[in-house]
């Protein structure tokens, strides 16, 4: 009886705890994304570079009538265009939701979202991130983004 009782106990517990310990990884991986756009929107190199893993890949679907095309960018690239973006450019990507879906120490992020330069609407579309879990946490290895002007709202 103790060990059916036990077991019951534990069962319970973990069924509570279980969904507190997602949510604090879900918590991680949004303030790495979030810690990414600030350090874009300040062009703070020291914010963004630990968000990524050295090898991370960026790529963009571009739409057009004769088709999609993507096109491909290493995340060096990203930080070299924002270390030379002039200083009264600013860059303000605003996410409007997050879903995270997690296994283990792999992550995916959708995160659907509006850009501003220098406060005028630029673009939106939806941000695809791929995050795996090192010793250091949460880091980005992969983004595919969609960019559009229109069917914003």
């Amino acid at each position: 009886m103790k060990k059916i009782v036990l077991t019951v106990y534990l069962w319970i517990l973990g069924f509570f705890m279980f969904p507190a310990a997602f949510a604090q990884e879900e918590l991680a991986i949004q303030q790495v994304i979030a810690t990414l756009f600030e350090g874009m929107k300040s062009k703070d190199l020291e914010k963004i570079e630990p968000a990524f893993l050295p090898n991370a890949q960026m790529q963009t679907v571009n739409a057009s009538p004769a088709g999609a095309t993507v096109g491909t960018n290493t995340v060096q690239d990203f930080f070299n265009r924002i270390a030379t973006t002039p200083a009264e450019t600013i860059l303000d990507e605003q996410i409007l939701d997050y879903q995270i879906k997690i296994d283990g120490q792999m992550a995916a992020a959708w995160t659907p979202y509006r850009f501003y330069v220098n406060g005028a609407f630029s673009h939106c579309g939806v941000n695809s991130f791929q995050l795996v879990k090192t010793s250091e946490g949460w880091k980005i290895t992969y983004i595919i983004d969609t960019r559009r002007k229109e069917g914003c709202d």
